[in-house]
């Protein structure tokens, strides 16, 4: 590997948490409160002397398209769908095409995604304009299921409402000029013990502080040998399209260790209407008294699962979350029908932050 590959640039926003010591080998226990990107690069660097790993400890939409057109191939380990998401929309917009439409093989950077949960875990090449993208799949990541407010304040029923309790209402309450540090070991012991009183309330058991962690940092339960198998998986595609040693995969890859030692791959094909990695103009019939926000509305729970869209035509920008001027400006129109902002059969351009500069093209008709 060191004779193909020296320079590695690494970048995570969180900082070693105790629970992180049990499935890697980068990590001690004096480490715990640092940074990731730092200690794992340290550690490496000084184990493998050849190598130049450089840490960045930062979101990585904190980094512009030239930082990420330097590469040459990305992996991404990363633990929620909206950062994948985004990622995802980079890379794909850093495609470039010649004048016959086609993608230019020399701004095409390889992705391979990785996660894991459990026993289970996954790993995919998606070559940007070319194979199926992340937000192709996105159908087979259900939606964030949301707890009302009520039930976490009235009538808990399990132990995630207790902890929930804990750290939404009981946390604002106690500190209201302070947010919750969830690295720290202060805070997140705080927030176990009221949890626990809350659970002891009602009569609930299973509120424990690993459970404690996993609700409020949102853990996803870690086996290491998951993540050796599926990491492993990972740095092998990526020496693959890096070398051309051999054939990459194409295009998914799934392994169920829950199933003994097993594992499967098929194509993952593109989605012709993916809003990222195609050219689709979608269309969408409405009654002509619906309102921009309503549309808005439609566009965050429909198929798209857009975050904070913002909406322009051709002519004007009907309206605009950033810069806060332009959202006070345009603010208004959120409750005008439609009729009133477009004509029947106008194109929409829907920018959202879950996109990167990638934008989605709605034709709406009145019905």
């Amino acid at each position: 590997m060191s004779c193909v590959v020296r320079d590695i640039v690494v970048i995570d926003l969180d900082t070693i948490d105790v629970t992180n010591l049990n499935r890697q080998f980068l990590f001690r226990s004096k480490d715990v409160g640092h940074s990731k990107a730092e200690v794992a690069a340290k550690f490496i660097n000084e184990r493998c002397p050849w190598m130049n790993v450089v840490p960045y400890h930062g979101k990585i939409q904190d980094k512009d398209a030239d930082f990420y057109r330097q590469f040459k191939v990305v992996i991404s380990g990363l633990d929620n769908v909206e950062a994948r998401r985004w990622l995802n929309g980079m890379i794909n917009n850093l495609v470039e095409f010649d004048e016959d439409g086609d993608p230019n093989p020399e701004t095409i950077i390889p992705l391979v995604d990785g996660g894991t949960e459990g026993f289970s875990g996954q790993s995919r090449l998606i070559l940007p304009r070319i194979t199926s993208c992340f937000e192709c799949s996105l159908d087979a990541f259900a939606p964030t299921a949301a707890v009302p407010l009520c039930t976490i304040a009235e009538t808990p029923r399990i132990p995630e409402h207790c902890i929930a309790y804990a750290y939404v209402l009981q946390w604002a309450k106690e500190f209201p000029d302070r947010k919750l540090d969830t690295d720290s070991p202060a805070d997140m012991k705080w927030v176990y013990e009221k949890a626990l009183e809350r659970a002891n309330q009602f009569g609930i058991g299973g509120v424990t502080y690993m459970l404690t962690m996993g609700v409020v940092k949102n853990i996803i339960p870690a086996v290491a040998s998951t993540n050796a198998i599926v990491s492993a998986v990972c740095v092998n595609e990526a020496m693959k399209v890096l070398s051309f040693c051999s054939q990459s995969l194409n295009t998914y890859m799934m392994y169920m260790g829950s199933e003994g030692i097993h594992s499967h791959t098929f194509v993952y094909e593109q989605k012709s209407t993916c809003p990222v990695c195609t050219t689709h103009v979608h269309r969408l019939a409405q009654p002509p008294s619906t309102t921009l926000n309503a549309l808005l509305q439609q566009l965050c729970e429909g198929e798209f699962r857009l975050k904070s869209p913002s909406v322009t035509t051709s002519s004007k920008t009907l309206y605009m979350r950033k810069p806060a001027a332009l959202e006070r400006a345009t603010k208004g129109n959120l409750d005008k029908p439609l009729s009133e902002l477009m004509s029947s059969g106008e194109e929409l351009t829907i920018t959202d932050p879950v996109f990167h500069d990638t934008s989605l093209q709605l034709v709406v008709t009145f019905e």
